[in-house]
């Protein structure tokens, strides 16, 4: 993998990159659309690829691990062969997923046990299973497993966690450098800061993950229940200390606000399931503010869904979709997903072609209070 920042922004830590792995270029800050199963809910791969603009996706270890299996994804030569994404993919270990479980799993030095949401069955999550199975899904980019905190952990459980997972990074980090991609090309590991909302954890685990010489880093635990400020603050306070020169990827983040916040303070990777979960529930991010495609307001309304948006926003109208809706009609979740997405990515283009062009911190002002209105 290679990574080469191709311009920054005078007045802020926003810059823009190229970030290109044997699967294909992309091009900084980008959005990921997440593919918890290997597809990105409701939405075909064409329309990804051309409607949304995607780059690059996301998949779950712990979904991918437990259906369809670590049999089945090998036989097809990986997540690449069995969806049929040419693109790069981007797999999480699993740990947030695991973490959530309350009740259903258990922490140990190991690792992590737990038993699987479809049928009860046992598992285990170590460092160094969870890198041979994300060598068996084949992922361009691979995370380390970590533990998330609880954003509003105290701080000693929050200091035991952060020293758990960098314990956890060197195993996984020894495990990666012990095996081979399976299928011919190149795979990379990205390990992931943590230290909940305490400033000096943070820059302790940031200065730990740096001092590792991986080829991007991740920046994990927040968006979890803390607040939005705080969670700005840790990001500063973390890239001050990972190095410029390489990919930083800010997981499960968040709100169009929250990426170009993020952005402004040197972020370059994002994803989020925000998007298409809120695309399924009628709600959908636009320039102007968010809409719920469920008012009345947008009965009469023939005008297209988004003018500057992707396709199904010109060729679908404001009145179609709330009829969608109304009516429980699988399209209208569809529709919603995609343009969602659509934006999302538009986004993140504009952002970047403002980082070249020099305004990028005077176009986020002029556009970032607007996003968050409701219509």
């Amino acid at each position: 993998m290679n990574f080469k920042i191709e311009h920054t922004d005078n007045a802020s830590d926003a810059r823009a990159g190229l970030l290109t792995t044997d699967h294909g270029e992309i091009q900084t800050p980008i959005f990921m659309p997440v593919g918890t199963c290997g597809s990105v809910k409701g939405v075909h791969f064409s329309e990804l690829r051309n409607q949304i603009n995607a780059q690059i996706i996301l998949g779950n270890t712990y979904h991918l691990y437990l259906r369809p299996g670590l049999e089945i994804l090998r036989a097809a030569g990986g997540l690449h062969g069995f969806n049929g994404w040419e693109k790069p993919i981007l797999t999480d270990s699993g740990g947030f997923q695991v973490f959530s479980l309350t009740g259903i799993r258990k922490l140990t030095e190991q690792g992590c046990e737990f038993r699987s949401h479809i049928d009860g069955s046992k598992h285990i999550f170590t460092p160094e299973n969870v890198m041979d199975t994300e060598r068996v899904i084949g992922a361009d980019i691979m995370m380390a497993l970590d533990e998330c905190a609880p954003g509003k952990s105290d701080y000693q459980y929050a200091k035991n966690s952060m020293a758990l997972t960098h314990r956890w990074l060197d195993r996984c980090i020894k495990r990666f450098n012990e095996t081979q991609p399976l299928y011919g090309y190149q795979q990379t590991l990205f390990p992931i800061v943590q230290g909940c909302t305490y400033s000096d954890l943070r820059r302790e685990s940031a200065k730990y993950i740096s001092d590792k010489g991986a080829e991007g880093n991740a920046i994990g635990g927040l968006a979890v229940g803390e607040p939005t400020e705080v969670m700005y603050e840790m990001i500063e306070v973390v890239n001050e200390i990972l190095p410029k020169e390489k990919p930083r990827y800010l997981m499960g983040v968040g709100t169009p606000q929250n990426i170009l916040e993020g952005i402004e303070r040197g972020v370059d990777m994002f994803d989020c399931v925000m998007p298409t979960r809120n695309g399924r529930n009628a709600m959908l991010f636009t320039y102007n503010g968010t809409m719920n495609m469920r008012n009345k307001k947008w009965e009469n309304d023939f005008s297209p869904i988004d003018e500057n948006g992707c396709e199904v926003d010109k060729v679908y109208s404001k009145a179609y979709l709330h009829h969608l809706f109304k009516a429980q009609e699988l399209l209208a979740l569809q529709i919603g997903s995609i343009h969602n997405l659509a934006f999302y990515l538009r986004l993140v283009k504009d952002a970047r072609q403002h980082i070249i062009a020099g305004d990028f911190t005077s176009w986020k002002r002029s556009v970032i209070d607007q996003l968050g209105v409701r219509i």
